[in-house]
């Protein structure tokens, strides 16, 4: 079966870093579409990263320049760079993969709180 496991998370001071990782397991990695999503209390979940199959990235336009979306897949994980992390970016951190548009999977998620 199919598991997402997120790692990396934790509580940080504004322009601090983190590095999320996602460990993939039960599918074949290099064919899947990943995605880093996130949701704040009271907020819906909201799409912060994603990388194709390819290798190509994109981000949501609150990161842009402050994250960084890679993947390793002979590891079969994604990571997501955090810098200058700022208090809006508290959130549960999810990882996601996806498959010809039919196939998703969602990690359990992780805590990331920037505070001071």
């Amino acid at each position: 079966q199919v598991q997402l496991v997120e790692s990396g998370g934790g509580l940080v001071q504004p322009g601090g870093s983190l590095k999320l990782s996602c460990a993939a397991s039960g599918m074949i990695f290099r064919f899947y579409a990943m995605a880093w999503y996130r949701q704040a209390p009271g907020e819906q979940r909201e799409l912060v990263a994603a990388i194709t199959s390819g290798g190509s990235p994109n981000y949501t336009d609150s990161v842009k320049g402050r994250f960084t979306i890679s993947r390793d897949n002979a590891l079969n994980t994604v990571y997501l760079q955090m810098n200058s992390l700022k208090p809006e970016d508290t959130a549960v951190y999810y990882c996601n993969a996806v498959r010809d548009s039919v196939l998703n999977f969602w990690g359990r998620g992780i805590q990331v709180t920037v505070s001071s």
